[in-house]
């Protein structure tokens, strides 16, 4: 082709009323002219007016964006589609305005009770500018194949079972959501809440062995983030149990 496009738009994740611009550039052997496109659901169009290299928005609603360059000789070249993410939850002024695109989370995944087979599925969201990637971990372990906002397991097991984290991340830096737990019974009662937290506390009353508290810190007012506090604890947590120590391990 005639037509190469040197920079490619890229996808974002922004709360509603946020403004931004898309950018896409090319190169060719005449002058070129570029026309963007936006789809929403099944609709896509033409948008009027939209004939620069930069597209301007006003995050309302989740959309597709595609822009195409042609040049004197009718060639024409589309760009990816990018996917403009909008947080209708996320009230509009936010983030802070010194905001450079980093990730902030605006969806924690919670807690899960679960009989084994039945499907299990985690949530979290970030916004980020360009849109984050997501990571998830089970008791500090990567899951390689669950790289999407949502962990879906279609049929549950006993060894799935454990603290479940993601880290949301782009070309700003990394944020985690908070730890949950996932308890998956197999022809038990799936204790509620309620009565986990109290059986909880009458094992620890019961207990006479030894105890070990550990604390992962992630999130500090007055300092930078650590590298890697989640999977600290859960090494020292699988160390200290080899001790013979009872673990209970927190997270921020």
């Amino acid at each position: 082709t005639a037509i190469t496009i040197t920079e490619q738009p890229v996808s974002v994740s922004v709360p509603v009323g946020y403004s931004f611009m898309l950018r896409c550039r090319a190169q060719g052997c005449t002058s070129l002219q570029y026309q963007w496109f936006c789809q929403y659901q099944s609709d896509c169009r033409l948008i009027p007016g939209a004939t620069n290299q930069d597209l301007p928005i006003i995050a309302e609603q989740t959309q597709l964006y595609t822009c195409r360059v042609n040049d004197l000789h009718r060639n024409a070249v589309f760009s990816d589609w990018v996917k403009v993410e909008v947080h209708q939850c996320v009230a509009r002024g936010l983030p802070p305005r010194l905001w450079r695109g980093e990730p902030v989370i605006v969806l924690n995944p919670s807690e899960q009770w679960v009989e084994a087979g039945q499907p299990l599925q985690l949530q979290c969201a970030a916004m980020g500018v360009p849109a984050p990637s997501y990571q998830w971990y089970r008791n500090g372990n990567l899951l390689e194949q669950q790289k999407r906002k949502k962990l879906w397991i279609t049929h549950t097991k006993v060894s799935d079972s454990g603290t479940y984290l993601c880290c949301a991340s782009n070309s700003h830096g990394e944020h985690w959501t908070n730890a949950v737990d996932v308890h998956i019974g197999e022809g038990e009662v799936i204790l509620p809440p309620a009565e986990h937290l109290q059986l909880f506390h009458l094992v620890f009353v019961l207990a006479t062995g030894k105890i070990a508290l550990l604390v992962g810190n992630n999130r500090y007012q007055h300092h930078p983030n650590l590298m890697a506090p989640v999977r600290d604890v859960f090494e020292l947590s699988r160390l200290l149990e080899h001790l013979g120590f009872q673990v209970v391990s927190l997270l921020d």
